[in-house]
């Protein structure tokens, strides 16, 4: 379960990353911080998923 919280977290401080990079119009750290967020997010609800799974 730690290992979805860390990758939540991280996940979310990315998206924040991102926004703060459109604020000062560099996208293509924007567009990286996008991709690195919806990827450690995706992962997190993988992993939620599976734990979820487990339990039955």
């Amino acid at each position: 379960m730690r290992h979805y919280y860390v990758r939540l977290i991280l996940g979310v401080v990315f998206v924040v990353c991102a926004v703060f990079s459109l604020f000062t119009a560099n996208l293509p750290f924007a567009l990286l911080y996008v991709a690195l967020g919806g990827a450690y997010l995706s992962s997190a609800c993988t992993i939620r998923k599976d734990h979820r799974d487990d339990r039955r």
